[in-house]
């Protein structure tokens, strides 16, 4: 092997290093990148209302895609690494999300499988190539193995972020804090002699409950601990930065090369390092702006609640007024006596167009409200998805939509002052 202008290649070949420098603007596209991709999943599966099975479906097709392009270049092409990167993303927390939600996989056992999973790519990888280290990814067979690792540790990285901070009760904030610490800890390890390719490996998978968590603390609302920027506006404010950061990367890598960034892995020059911390501090002051110019997301529905405002005709939801340890459910109650105001008129058409709210913001709510008390959540969930399920029947029922409404009313109710 030879060196030159900084990049690994091969004599007498034309394939160069497929992967980035490991520098400080990496790490913030690739938190930036999991909340993105994340949002956008969910954003098909719900708002577009594509259902969990279609999207997967698509996200795959997509991702397969994405990867054969990557594999058909010669040379590490930012747009199309991190495009991959993205849908590797998505998938990977779409089959961790399958294992938990479809199967009812437990969050302990997904961790400890997928950390497995992880070690036997790391040990076969190591076998065949003799190294890991990401600077080697010169070949098609250690791109493989490269992409299987990406994707396993997605998936890790979503299984044990959700084992924090839903199955335990930490919470988003707390997760933040939690592992942005984790991370901070594995840098230094790395200043101080450990491993680079171990502590690269480690801060990865940290960078995705990390990501998730930092996303969860700027799209939910204020009543969960949130800046209430909401889903849409995170996701274009994190795909801006991720914009500038990975035009500028295509231009570098046109101009100089892949290394031209910094030396090492955990290396950078000044200029990264000012472009990182631009972007860090970009986000933080456009979140704190804008959450300033948003009130707290319940404010209105618990007013309409509590006064029977309702300019559409739906009966008052006064008697909805559950306030647990899962917070101000007013908002679902107030949605669910609409949806009930319309299936009590055989309006079920309408029911099913207005169901949709409630599928809407309980997915929205769901990392602010779940870790607050997992089991009661869990049971709102299920009896959530039974009336989606029964509204959205081929041929619906009256007497099934009002009876599985009515057990939701009651749940709201049995929770209330809980």
């Amino acid at each position: 092997m030879e060196y030159s202008s900084g990049l690994l290649t091969r004599t007498g070949s034309t394939w160069l290093t497929k992967v980035p420098a490991i520098t400080a603007t990496f790490w913030v596209i690739k938190v930036l990148s999991t909340t993105v991709g994340e949002t956008f999943a969910d954003y098909l599966a719900v708002n577009v209302g594509l259902g969990p099975l279609v999207t997967d479906a698509i996200m795959m097709i997509v991702l397969v895609a994405a990867l054969v392009t990557q594999f058909r270049t010669t040379k590490y092409t930012p747009w199309i690494y991190w495009l991959c990167v993205v849908l590797v993303s998505i998938v990977g927390t779409q089959i961790t999300d399958f294992l938990t939600d479809t199967l009812g996989v437990s969050l302990y056992l997904s961790t400890a499988v997928f950390a497995v999973i992880l070690a036997v790519v790391f040990v076969v990888w190591y076998r065949q190539e003799r190294t890991l280290a990401i600077t080697s990814i010169d070949t098609p067979r250690r791109e493989a193995f490269y992409w299987a690792a990406i994707l396993t540790t997605f998936a890790l990285g979503t299984a044990a972020g959700d084992l924090a901070t839903e199955a335990l009760g930490l919470g988003f904030r707390t997760g933040v804090l939690i592992f942005g610490t984790l991370i901070l800890l594995t840098w230094l390890a790395s200043r101080f002699g450990a491993s680079v390719v171990a502590t690269f490996w480690i801060a990865y998978v940290l960078t995705r409950p990390l990501g998730a968590s930092l996303g969860d603390l700027l799209t939910q609302a204020k009543d969960f601990g949130g800046l209430d920027l909401g889903a849409s506006v995170t996701s274009l404010l994190f795909f801006g930065v991720i914009l500038i950061l990975v035009v500028r990367e295509q231009l570098l890598v046109n101009r100089h090369g892949v290394a031209v960034k910094g030396q090492g892995p955990l290396g950078g020059h000044r200029g990264d390092y000012a472009w990182a911390g631009g972007a860090a501090v970009a986000i933080a002051i456009a979140g704190l702006g804008l959450s300033s110019t948003h009130g707290t997301s319940t404010t209105t529905d618990t007013t309409a609640a509590t006064t029977g405002d309702d300019t559409t005709g739906t009966p008052s939801a006064q008697t909805l007024h559950p306030t647990t340890k899962l917070g101000n459910l007013t908002r679902f109650a107030t949605i669910t006596a609409a949806v009930r105001a319309k299936v009590d008129h055989n309006d079920l058409a309408g029911g099913k167009t207005k169901v949709k709210d409630l599928e809407v913001a309980w997915d929205d709510a769901e990392a602010g409200l779940k870790p607050r008390d997992p089991a009661k959540w869990s049971r709102l969930d299920g009896e959530i998805d039974d009336v989606l399920t029964a509204l959205r029947d081929g041929s619906p029922n009256q007497a099934d939509c009002e009876a599985r409404l009515k057990t939701l009313t009651d749940t709201l109710n049995q929770f209330d002052g809980v």
